[in-house]
């Protein structure tokens, strides 16, 4: 059988952590930033662990 191939698209926006968690980053900090306030873009910036109903379709993309 074929080794199957991870999703360029789910490779690009998610991150393992050590413990095998997976990591992501937060939507609407990419543009439109001057509107928004200092402190919502610095909530914004830093990483989010993935919630556990998204996991199974996550894995699945990244052939984990």
């Amino acid at each position: 059988m074929a080794k199957l191939k991870t999703n360029s698209g789910a490779k690009k926006r998610f991150t393992l952590t050590g413990s095998g968690k997976i990591k992501r980053k937060h939507a609407y900090h990419s543009h439109i930033l001057t509107k928004k306030t200092k402190k919502r873009k610095r909530n914004l910036d830093h990483f989010a662990l993935l919630e556990k109903p998204d996991y199974g379709r996550v894995k699945e993309l990244l052939v984990l």
